[in-house]
Protein backbone atom coordinates (compact mmCIF):
# COMPACT_ATOMS: atom_id res chain seq x y z
CA UNK A 1 0.00 0.00 0.00
CA UNK A 2 1.24 3.21 -0.58
CA UNK A 3 1.36 5.82 1.84
CA UNK A 4 2.87 9.52 2.70
CA UNK A 5 3.91 9.45 6.31
CA UNK A 6 4.87 13.14 8.10
CA UNK A 7 6.90 13.43 11.05
CA UNK A 8 4.91 16.41 12.86
CA UNK A 9 6.39 19.94 14.30
CA UNK A 10 7.38 19.90 18.13
CA UNK A 11 3.73 20.64 19.35
CA UNK A 12 0.73 21.09 17.44
CA UNK A 13 1.49 22.94 13.76
CA UNK A 14 0.31 26.64 13.75
CA UNK A 15 0.06 27.19 10.26
CA UNK A 16 -0.49 30.99 10.88
CA UNK A 17 2.26 31.01 12.74
CA UNK A 18 4.07 29.32 10.08
CA UNK A 19 2.61 31.48 7.09
CA UNK A 20 3.81 34.66 8.97
CA UNK A 21 6.93 33.25 9.20
CA UNK A 22 7.20 32.29 6.05
CA UNK A 23 5.96 35.73 4.80
CA UNK A 24 8.71 37.56 6.71
CA UNK A 25 11.42 36.17 5.00
CA UNK A 26 9.84 36.36 1.97
CA UNK A 27 11.70 38.95 -0.55
CA UNK A 28 10.24 40.58 -3.86
CA UNK A 29 12.93 38.87 -5.66
CA UNK A 30 11.55 35.36 -4.27
CA UNK A 31 9.87 34.41 -7.60
CA UNK A 32 8.01 31.10 -8.89
CA UNK A 33 7.11 30.92 -12.37
CA UNK A 34 2.94 30.42 -12.86
CA UNK A 35 2.72 27.39 -13.57
CA UNK A 36 3.48 26.53 -10.17
CA UNK A 37 0.59 29.23 -9.13
CA UNK A 38 -1.64 27.85 -11.67
CA UNK A 39 -1.26 24.22 -10.22
CA UNK A 40 -1.61 25.04 -6.50
CA UNK A 41 -5.31 27.07 -8.08
CA UNK A 42 -6.05 23.74 -9.92
CA UNK A 43 -5.50 21.82 -6.93
CA UNK A 44 -7.30 24.05 -4.87
CA UNK A 45 -10.55 23.80 -7.32
CA UNK A 46 -10.37 20.24 -7.61
CA UNK A 47 -10.28 19.92 -3.71
CA UNK A 48 -12.25 22.92 -2.44
CA UNK A 49 -14.08 24.39 -5.74
CA UNK A 50 -14.56 27.32 -7.85
CA UNK A 51 -15.51 29.65 -5.07
CA UNK A 52 -12.72 28.97 -2.62
CA UNK A 53 -10.85 29.73 -6.16
CA UNK A 54 -12.27 32.81 -6.33
CA UNK A 55 -11.61 33.66 -3.07
CA UNK A 56 -7.80 32.83 -3.42
CA UNK A 57 -7.42 34.82 -6.17
CA UNK A 58 -8.73 38.36 -4.30
CA UNK A 59 -6.54 37.44 -1.15
CA UNK A 60 -3.26 37.68 -3.83
CA UNK A 61 -4.47 40.36 -6.04
CA UNK A 62 -3.79 38.56 -9.00
CA UNK A 63 -6.67 37.56 -12.07
CA UNK A 64 -4.47 34.90 -13.88
CA UNK A 65 -1.01 33.44 -13.98
CA UNK A 66 1.21 32.98 -17.23
CA UNK A 67 3.04 29.85 -16.51
CA UNK A 68 6.34 31.07 -17.71
CA UNK A 69 6.19 34.25 -15.95
CA UNK A 70 7.78 34.86 -12.64
CA UNK A 71 5.53 35.72 -9.89
CA UNK A 72 6.74 36.70 -6.22
CA UNK A 73 6.16 33.52 -4.08
CA UNK A 74 4.67 35.45 -1.56
CA UNK A 75 1.41 35.56 -4.01
CA UNK A 76 1.45 32.14 -3.54
CA UNK A 77 1.83 32.09 0.08
CA UNK A 78 -1.98 33.89 0.46
CA UNK A 79 -3.09 32.03 -2.12
CA UNK A 80 -2.45 28.98 0.09
CA UNK A 81 -2.89 30.80 3.88
CA UNK A 82 -6.73 31.16 1.83
CA UNK A 83 -7.17 27.95 0.82
CA UNK A 84 -5.79 26.45 3.98
CA UNK A 85 -9.16 28.01 5.58
CA UNK A 86 -11.51 25.64 3.94
CA UNK A 87 -9.13 22.76 2.89
CA UNK A 88 -7.72 22.10 6.72
CA UNK A 89 -11.10 21.34 8.08
CA UNK A 90 -12.11 18.62 4.27
CA UNK A 91 -8.51 16.88 4.70
CA UNK A 92 -8.40 15.93 8.54
CA UNK A 93 -6.15 19.33 9.73
CA UNK A 94 -3.74 21.70 8.14
CA UNK A 95 -1.11 18.79 7.05
CA UNK A 96 -3.62 16.45 5.56
CA UNK A 97 -4.64 19.49 3.29
CA UNK A 98 -0.98 20.08 2.70
CA UNK A 99 -0.53 16.79 1.56
CA UNK A 100 -3.25 17.11 -0.20
CA UNK A 101 -2.32 20.22 -2.31
CA UNK A 102 0.98 18.55 -2.85
CA UNK A 103 -0.50 15.91 -4.39
CA UNK A 104 -2.57 17.60 -6.53
CA UNK A 105 -0.12 19.99 -7.81
CA UNK A 106 2.45 17.45 -8.50
CA UNK A 107 -0.31 15.86 -10.88
CA UNK A 108 -0.84 19.20 -12.69
CA UNK A 109 2.92 19.55 -12.97
CA UNK A 110 3.06 16.37 -14.64
CA UNK A 111 0.43 16.65 -17.07
CA UNK A 112 2.07 20.22 -18.01
CA UNK A 113 4.06 20.11 -21.12
CA UNK A 114 7.41 20.22 -18.72
CA UNK A 115 5.93 17.46 -16.89
CA UNK A 116 5.16 15.49 -19.99
CA UNK A 117 8.37 16.26 -21.10
CA UNK A 118 10.29 14.32 -17.23
CA UNK A 119 7.75 11.86 -17.92
CA UNK A 120 9.21 10.80 -21.22
CA UNK A 121 12.93 11.42 -19.95
CA UNK A 122 12.54 9.15 -17.42
CA UNK A 123 10.49 6.00 -19.01
CA UNK A 124 9.73 3.89 -16.47
CA UNK A 125 12.04 4.88 -14.11
CA UNK A 126 10.53 6.12 -11.07
CA UNK A 127 14.45 7.35 -9.33
CA UNK A 128 14.86 8.85 -13.00
CA UNK A 129 11.96 10.82 -12.84
CA UNK A 130 12.32 11.75 -9.22
CA UNK A 131 15.79 12.91 -10.26
CA UNK A 132 14.55 15.26 -12.42
CA UNK A 133 12.58 17.12 -9.68
CA UNK A 134 15.79 19.78 -8.39
CA UNK A 135 16.01 20.72 -12.07
CA UNK A 136 13.02 21.65 -12.64
CA UNK A 137 12.20 23.36 -9.11
CA UNK A 138 15.65 25.75 -10.23
CA UNK A 139 14.58 26.63 -13.70
CA UNK A 140 11.05 27.67 -12.37
CA UNK A 141 12.15 29.54 -8.94
CA UNK A 142 14.57 31.82 -7.92
CA UNK A 143 14.78 31.07 -4.23
CA UNK A 144 16.16 27.48 -2.55
CA UNK A 145 18.08 24.84 -2.85
CA UNK A 146 17.10 21.81 -3.82
CA UNK A 147 18.93 17.90 -3.77
CA UNK A 148 18.79 14.38 -3.50
CA UNK A 149 20.78 12.33 -1.90
CA UNK A 150 20.25 8.20 -2.50
CA UNK A 151 20.69 5.87 0.24
CA UNK A 152 19.48 2.86 -1.64
CA UNK A 153 18.74 1.53 -5.22
CA UNK A 154 15.01 2.49 -4.19
CA UNK A 155 15.41 4.84 -1.44
CA UNK A 156 16.87 8.42 -0.65
CA UNK A 157 16.17 11.96 0.38
CA UNK A 158 15.12 15.13 -0.99
CA UNK A 159 16.59 18.26 1.07
CA UNK A 160 15.65 21.38 0.62
CA UNK A 161 17.05 24.94 1.90
CA UNK A 162 15.14 28.08 2.01
CA UNK A 163 12.01 26.48 0.15
CA UNK A 164 8.55 28.55 1.79
CA UNK A 165 6.73 25.36 1.08
CA UNK A 166 6.03 23.32 4.25
CA UNK A 167 6.87 19.96 4.50
CA UNK A 168 4.06 18.02 3.75
CA UNK A 169 3.33 20.00 0.63
CA UNK A 170 6.57 18.29 -0.38
CA UNK A 171 6.00 14.67 0.74
CA UNK A 172 2.71 15.08 -1.24
CA UNK A 173 4.58 15.87 -4.04
CA UNK A 174 7.28 13.12 -4.00
CA UNK A 175 4.66 10.60 -3.40
CA UNK A 176 3.32 11.50 -6.17
CA UNK A 177 5.85 11.34 -8.85
CA UNK A 178 7.22 8.24 -6.97
CA UNK A 179 3.85 6.72 -8.03
CA UNK A 180 3.39 8.53 -11.93
CA UNK A 181 6.78 6.51 -12.23
CA UNK A 182 5.36 3.25 -11.74
CA UNK A 183 6.60 2.66 -7.92
CA UNK A 184 4.59 0.76 -5.52
CA UNK A 185 4.41 0.40 -1.38
CA UNK A 186 5.75 4.07 -2.02
CA UNK A 187 6.95 5.67 1.46
CA UNK A 188 7.49 8.89 2.05
CA UNK A 189 8.61 10.73 5.66
CA UNK A 190 9.16 14.49 5.90
CA UNK A 191 10.14 16.88 8.63
CA UNK A 192 11.16 20.74 9.16
CA UNK A 193 14.75 20.67 10.27
CA UNK A 194 14.69 25.35 9.87
CA UNK A 195 12.60 27.75 9.31
CA UNK A 196 12.62 27.21 5.67
CA UNK A 197 14.43 23.85 5.77
CA UNK A 198 13.10 20.65 5.48
CA UNK A 199 13.81 16.81 4.06
CA UNK A 200 11.79 14.54 2.84
CA UNK A 201 13.14 10.81 3.28
CA UNK A 202 11.37 8.07 0.70
CA UNK A 203 11.67 4.74 -0.62
CA UNK A 204 9.34 2.32 -2.58
CA UNK A 205 9.43 -1.37 -3.80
Amino acid sequence: MNSVAVVCYEGAYDWHQDWQQRLSHAAPSDTARGLFFNGVLDAVRTLGGEALVKRCHEACGQDRFLDFYSYPVSMQLRIISEAMQTLEKRYGGPEGALRQLGRRSALDLLESAAGKMMLRLAGSSPKQLLASLPSAYRVSMSYGQHSLVWTGPTSGRLIMKREFMPHPVHAGVVATILEAGGARTVRVESRQTGPLDCECDFSWL
